[in-house]
């Protein structure tokens, strides 16, 4: 016992050290902001109801069945080139896994004098972000089983469900529901990847990456198939998930920085 508590008190300079480091310090303050938000929109839920009216267009009800309901449409949904451009967003995160896997089985070829153990690990850290943060945490946990119907689908702008706030599990949405947006999770985790790039081609792909990352939410919002605050939280949740991924594979001596070189 005298050991084990020897061992505890020598490790533990080591495990507060690491919890200095930059990526533990990000993972912190991102999960941090990450539950201030949640407690912001569910606390003012007419933060999402006015973010989403600007993009809902009124219209008189064509039937007498639906007199005195909102009735109306998004009108960026219908646009077809938008449509097309959403698609592309939404599968740019998933092709550019399809890359890094491809190069990561490369690295393993490569076993040896030439094994290169960052670049190896740079990759390991973004598949395995992708694949617990917008994979698992979003799709199959929160979308799942968190019931939030989407914009569209409530009496607010012309369905026939009732608006829940963020986080409530009170929806009547069955499946693939509106809390959080996973498209925004996949552009979370692209704006992400700038961190890896290195020079000088992070120069080039830093603005592309971002404005992607960026726009691939507004778009969901703009459709009416998310509300704010799904495709905040969704977004933040693959930086909360990268960072902690980041601080867990960070060396204590913090000599190597991850890079796809």
């Amino acid at each position: 016992m005298i050991s084990a508590l020897r061992s505890s008190v020598t490790a533990a300079p080591w495990r507060i050290a690491a919890l200095e480091t930059v990526p533990a310090r990000a993972f912190i303050a991102m999960l941090c902001l990450w539950w201030l938000l949640l407690l912001l929109f569910s606390t003012f839920p007419q933060i999402d109801l006015y973010a989403s009216t600007h993009f809902f267009v009124r219209e008189a009800c064509k039937t007498a069945a639906t007199l005195g309901e909102n009735c109306g449409y998004f009108p960026y949904r219908r646009e077809t080139y938008l449509g097309l451009l959403r698609i592309v967003f939404f599968r740019l995160p998933y092709v550019i896994a399809i890359v890094m896997l491809w190069k990561l089985a490369h690295c393993y070829w490569q076993f040896g004098s030439t094994f290169n153990v960052v670049r190896a690990r740079a990759f390991k850290v973004a598949l395995g972000s992708l694949i617990i943060g917008p994979g698992l945490l979003v799709n199959l946990v929160l979308k799942e089983h968190w019931g939030r119907p989407r914009p569209w689908q409530t009496v607010d702008f012309g369905g026939q469900l009732d608006f829940v706030q963020a986080g409530s599990v009170a929806g009547k949405c069955v499946s693939n529901c509106s809390f959080v947006s996973g498209e925004a999770a996949g552009a979370g985790w692209l704006f992400c990847l700038i961190v890896f790039v290195p020079q000088p081609a992070r120069s080039a792909l830093a603005l592309p990456l971002a404005a992607i990352s960026f726009l691939a939410p507004a778009m969901r919002l703009a459709f009416g198939a998310h509300y704010l605050s799904d495709v905040t939280l969704g977004w933040l949740s693959s930086v909360v998930v990268f960072a902690g991924l980041l601080a867990l594979t960070d060396s204590p001596q913090g000599e190597k920085k991850l890079k796809f070189e």
